[in-house]
């Protein structure tokens, strides 16, 4: 396995990969989790060859959000990979990928103003920015990303469609804790109790699930349950909203195919999570 620190040596090696070989890209930032690794999996099983980025995009967090503590883990990221049989690592660093006066970001119109985009502002905006840029540098094939980001798979998907590019992306199943927690490098921040708690997020969807499909279907009452279920154990809601899966627009009576998607403070963590229908 591989570490490439420089964009220079990145671009030279994607610039020269064999046209019959599949590429396999998992963008990370870090602090590496049986979610990811899944991913990296996935790619490992159908790709010729995987590469695995490893960067904290400052430009997708707030001023007030976890940047400057998000968790660091590289040894153990580092180890996990090689474990795998990875090939190759790419490890930029933020001078490199935002030099001095750089100008340039990728906005996407409806889609990254709502769910988590209306709720941190400008997050979508360094999302996107930033795999744009590594999709370029990279020219990978495929691009793994699990579903627990729902919104930014379909904003990621609308950019590559919309900006002509080859790379696609495969979307791959939430992967959950023994409990129900989606995984999340933000878990680590988790009290033991608040670790204890937190299941009870997935729990809640599921009721809502299962209440539709005992024919409750209007949108407001069955996110009115889901709520305050939530709230009764202690979470203080960001949002919940039903909405259709492709255009990430609410709906006000459930379908089949229909996304749940929810955003809960526990304590000072924000955890998110989502399900089909």
């Amino acid at each position: 396995m591989q570490v490439i620190d420089s964009l220079k040596e990145m671009i030279h090696l994607s610039r020269n990969w064999d046209k019959n070989q599949k590429i396999g890209f998992v963008p990370t930032m870090g602090a590496l989790h049986t979610g990811h690794l899944a991913l990296v999996k996935q790619s490992l099983e159908s790709c010729d060859i995987t590469i695995v980025s490893i960067f904290v995009n400052p430009a997708q967090f707030g001023a007030n959000e976890d940047f400057s503590r998000y968790p660091k883990t590289f040894e153990e990221d580092y180890q996990s990979l090689l474990d795998l049989g990875v090939d190759y690592i790419f490890l930029p660093n933020s001078n490199q990928m935002y030099p001095q006066n750089y100008k340039t970001w990728i906005n996407l119109d409806a889609i990254t103003e709502v769910l988590c985009g209306a709720s941190r502002p400008g997050h979508f905006t360094g999302v996107a920015t930033i795999v744009l840029k590594l999709v370029n540098l990279v020219r990978p094939t495929l691009m793994y990303m699990g579903e627990k980001d729902f919104q930014q798979i379909v904003v990621l998907e609308t950019m590559l469609t919309d900006l002509n590019l080859e790379t696609k992306i495969v979307r791959c199943p939430i992967v959950r804790n023994e409990f129900g927690l989606a995984l999340s490098s933000r878990n680590r921040y988790l009290s033991d109790q608040e670790r204890m708690i937190a299941p009870e997020i997935f729990k809640a969807m599921q009721a809502l699930r299962a209440s539709f499909r005992n024919e409750i279907i209007d949108t407001s009452e069955l996110l009115s349950q889901l709520e305050k279920s939530l709230v009764e154990k202690g979470f203080k809601i960001d949002y919940s909203e039903i909405v259709d899966s492709a255009t990430l627009e609410r709906v006000k009576l459930v379908r089949r195919g229909d996304r749940l998607l929810v955003a809960v403070f526990l304590g000072n963590t924000r955890l998110i999570d989502n399900m089909e229908i």
